[in-house]
């Protein structure tokens, strides 16, 4: 079915979160998220979300940054061009603009949701069918305070919510952030998962002496804990350590997989819809992980429910040896969609319907615009 795209509108929305969540380069106490309504021949609308964390102490991308992408570049290449499918959208994208792969993921979901709602399938079905509907999800524990982490961890397993848990470290001394794991594994470990994010926050020479003590710990899992430039440092750490380690922003799409793999990296990949350019861009990257043997994680730029669903989506087509993260739309105060996702039982549900199978709340979408 070829969809004529007539308009392309986006939004900047900022919502606080339920409590400060605190990373190794910033502390989030608010939450951007870029939303898109892609407006087809006829009236049929797709929505997409492109949502970074921190602004641009993260990564190159802002929120404002993503927004002037879409406005200035990308929505007048697209509008009033006949799409038969994602690959020539895609391509003429890829074509015409240079990175910004979250403008670009933003906006291929809004052409997915589309598509979906016009041929009446869900999004997962386009992608390739979802294996299940019930996905994993944990929970990140990043007050930056111990005590304060481990009570909601408690409080959290108590409630059935979730069995796994991630600590955001790297941000204070190393002998700091140890204690600091220390403790919460001794109070929930032997109820949970606990794996900790770095944020890249380490050199070679403290990542040696942090996955040491980490391993001793008993850490399951150890994110990211070196910059993304240093593929050698991290594939040294994957072969010298019996602890498992996950690289994210060492490796966004399927090119970076393919090298870190060819390197010799024996870790697992933290798949994201936005670093990518889009759910079917990160399932090229989840391909040549398989290939070579590499596990999955289903990862998350904290979007809120529409990013958070696109990327469900994607998810739902593979087998993810380490579960995934998309607690996003849980650590904002509000959402914009009419019927919130279901979490329980550590696991979160796919929702029916055709394309995101979700319903946005336009007079919330107003209420959190930036003005």
């Amino acid at each position: 079915m070829t969809l004529c795209i007539e308009r392309i509108e986006s939004w900047l929305l900022d919502i606080p979160t339920i409590r400060p969540h605190k990373l190794s380069m910033a502390t989030m106490g608010c939450q951007t998220l870029t939303i898109v309504r892609l407006t087809c021949a006829g009236g049929l609308v797709g929505w997409g979300e492109a949502t970074t964390i921190g602004g641009l102490s993260y990564g190159p991308e802002s929120p404002e940054g993503i927004k002037s992408a879409i406005d200035t570049y990308l929505a007048p290449l697209l509008t009033g061009q006949q799409f038969d499918g994602l690959t020539p959208l895609v391509n003429l994208m890829n074509a015409s603009v240079k990175g910004n792969t979250f403008a670009k993921s933003a906006l291929e979901t809004a052409f997915l949701d589309a598509q979906g709602k016009a041929l009446r399938q869900p999004l997962s079905t386009l992608l390739g069918g979802a294996q299940s509907r019930q996905l994993p999800v944990l929970w990140t524990l990043a007050s930056g305070d111990t005590e304060r982490d481990i009570a909601e961890g408690q409080r959290l397993l108590a409630e059935g919510r979730h069995n796994a848990f991630k600590l955001k470290i790297g941000a204070r001394p190393l002998a700091d952030d140890l204690r600091h794991t220390a403790a919460i594994v001794r109070a929930l470990g032997a109820d949970a998962s606990i794996r900790v994010d770095v944020n890249q926050a380490w050199d070679a020479a403290s990542a040696v002496r942090g996955m040491a003590a980490l391993q001793e710990i008993g850490i399951d899992l150890v994110e990211q804990p070196v910059a993304l430039w240093d593929r050698a440092a991290l594939t040294q750490l994957s072969q010298r350590f019996t602890l498992p380690i996950l690289a994210d922003e060492a490796v966004a799409d399927a090119h970076d997989g393919y090298a870190l793999a060819a390197g010799g990296f024996r870790g697992a990949y933290a798949l994201k819809i936005a670093k990518a350019g889009g759910p079917a861009q990160a399932l090229k990257l989840a391909h040549v992980a398989d290939a070579a043997g590499i596990a999955l994680y289903g990862g998350t730029m904290l979007e809120g429910s529409i990013g958070s669903v696109a990327s469900l989506h994607a998810w739902s087509t593979l087998k993810l040896a380490w579960g995934t993260e998309m607690f996003g739309p849980l650590l904002l105060k509000d959402d914009i969609i009419a019927e919130p996702l279901s979490f329980a039982d550590g696991q979160v549900t796919l929702p029916d319907g055709p394309g995101l199978g979700i319903e946005v709340d336009e007079d919330k979408l107003r209420f959190y615009q930036r003005t």
